[in-house]
């Protein structure tokens, strides 16, 4: 199914089975749809994610430790729906949406994703863990 980048205009097509793994992740992550959908718009950093400000800012569930913060960050980056932000210095703390995190955000339209099944957190936990590429 062909998406189209609405910054680039480039089509994108994924696989079904990758389509999948990402929003388990996402699913299964400490992070609201709030996260996301302020992602599309600009890059947030791992400051506003942790401890009460991201509940506040309806990012996480829970208060989230720094260390928390980046672990899940960095698992949906491998994942493929986030990227670092990179200034001309190098990396920063910040983040952004991927075409393919971007596809998951929009396809949702503001909906909550709901509770993940025991199934989903398993399995996610299962392909995180051994860090398999399904």
């Amino acid at each position: 199914m062909p998406v189209v980048d609405s910054q680039s205009q480039k089509t994108f097509s994924y696989a079904q089975p990758t389509l999948k793994r990402a929003q388990r992740a996402l699913v299964c992550s400490p992070f609201n749809l709030g996260l996301f959908e302020a992602m599309r718009s600009r890059r947030v950093a791992i400051s506003e994610m942790i401890g009460n400000s991201g509940v506040q800012k309806d990012f996480t569930k829970r208060p989230l430790s720094e260390l928390a913060a980046d672990n899940a960050l960095v698992w949906l980056i491998q994942v493929g729906v986030l990227r670092r932000e990179v200034d001309g210095q190098g990396i920063t703390d910040s983040f952004r949406l991927t075409p393919l995190g971007r596809q998951l955000v929009e396809q949702s339209q503001g909906k909550a994703w709901g509770s993940p099944t025991w199934g989903d957190r398993l399995y996610n936990a299962v392909i995180r863990w051994f860090r398999l590429p399904f």
